[in-house]
């Protein structure tokens, strides 16, 4: 349910927010989401997203800026006045009330008389018309976060902000609710902004994801394009892993762009270069470690020409079910990460052999060497511990 219009659009302009001790927690920011998408704000703790979303609800005032909710600004409106709802990771559902009452607490509180059939509908959306008459503590932690759900979508906000919904839920159940909530968004066709720090749950859920850092936005973008053009080192280590390698432009081959690393040589796709191209030049090149073949070096003579390759040993293995992850010591990266699927699998592919690594060159990215190669990788480790 998308319109061409903008009336149901969420616009911030310039907003920023600096705290009165100086910490500037949101840097001046334009972002625009469409009517009708799931949206997500995705960083590590303290990046400014859940700040953000704060000032959309209204609950945080901006330093400087504009909020604007289709034709509507509302930046000075008390969060009571926005047409929008927020779900938080404590529920805050009322105890004392069973699933029906917490459900239509906001119409009653308007002075809505018959509330039965919307109640029910709303229940009925979220899939827990049985439980209507429980009380919150007798539902799942995934249940309540339903009931959560429903109490915010029946006052039929333009917008429902999701404040790092799943995260008091454990994995199994996080998953099956990431479904549940990308399919209740999909029937209502509501906006809703979901502020998370898991990649997983970002990509999973939103046709949209703004990925933050240090107050600003670093890119916007599909899941699909964050993952596979990624135009900073810290999404490319924030989003998945990448490896990274340091690289010198050489010369230019239609559309290529032959690098030297290392001693050998690697081709990259000019188009899927961020950093400058001129010959001496540095570039950071990316690669996922899904995208990699592994090859024992006996049989290096095997591999077809025109692929990216790389020399090294293998310095470790985890074999995790679906793929073994390999970690590479090789003279142009010290920590190679490789995932192979298992489906064949060489038992001479083990730690101390001698392999050649070889990929794709459309699999190729290049980044700006002049960034922190390592940018990102402290925040996916700091968030899950």
């Amino acid at each position: 349910m998308t319109t061409t219009d903008n009336s149901g659009d969420v616009r911030l302009s310039g907003i920023s927010k600096t705290y009165d001790n100086g910490f500037t927690a949101v840097r001046p920011l334009d972002l625009t989401v469409p009517q009708g998408s799931f949206f997500a704000l995705l960083g590590a703790s303290g990046c400014g997203k859940t700040t953000t979303l704060r000032m959309i609800a209204g609950l945080e005032e901006p330093t400087t800026g504009a909020v604007h909710l289709g034709d509507q600004e509302v930046t000075n409106l008390p969060p009571y006045k926005r047409p929008v709802n927020t779900v938080f990771q404590s529920y805050a559902l009322f105890p004392h009330l069973d699933i029906f009452e917490n459900v239509a607490f906001g119409l009653r509180r308007r002075g809505i008389k018959s509330v039965k059939k919307q109640v029910e509908d709303m229940l009925e959306l979220v899939q827990l018309g049985e439980q209507a008459r429980k009380k919150p503590h007798q539902l799942s932690g995934g249940q309540q976060q339903r009931v959560a759900v429903a109490r915010a979508l029946i006052n039929h906000p333009k917008v429902l902000l999701l404040d790092e919904p799943l995260g008091a839920l454990d994995l199994k159940l996080r998953r099956q609710m990431q479904l549940e909530l990308k399919r209740i968004q999909t029937e209502v066709g509501i906006t809703f902004i979901h502020v998370t720090h898991d990649q997983e749950e970002a990509m999973t859920m939103a046709d949209t994801v703004a990925v933050m850092n240090a107050g600003t936005v670093e890119q916007l973008g599909s899941p699909a394009d964050l993952y596979e053009n990624p135009q900073t080192t810290f999404v490319a280590n924030f989003l998945g892993t990448s490896n990274l390698i340091e690289a010198e432009v050489d010369t230019k081959s239609g559309d290529d762009i032959v690098l030297r690393a290392g001693g050998g040589k690697l081709v990259l796709p000019e188009a899927r270069c961020s950093a400058p191209t001129t010959a001496g030049g540095k570039v950071l090149v990316g690669v996922r470690p899904e995208k990699i073949s592994l090859t024992h070096a006996d049989d290096a003579g095997e591999i077809a020409e025109g692929r990216n390759r790389i020399t090294g040993r293998i310095a470790d293995s985890s074999f995790i079910g679906v793929s073994t992850q390999y970690v590479i010591d090789s003279p142009v990266c010290p920590e190679f990460e490789v995932y192979a699927q298992n489906i064949d699998r060489d038992a001479r592919l083990v730690p101390g052999a001698e392999v050649v690594l070889h990929w794709n060159p459309a699999h190729t990215f290049g980044l700006d060497a002049a960034q922190d190669i390592d940018a990102g990788v402290a925040e996916v480790e700091e968030d899950a511990a």
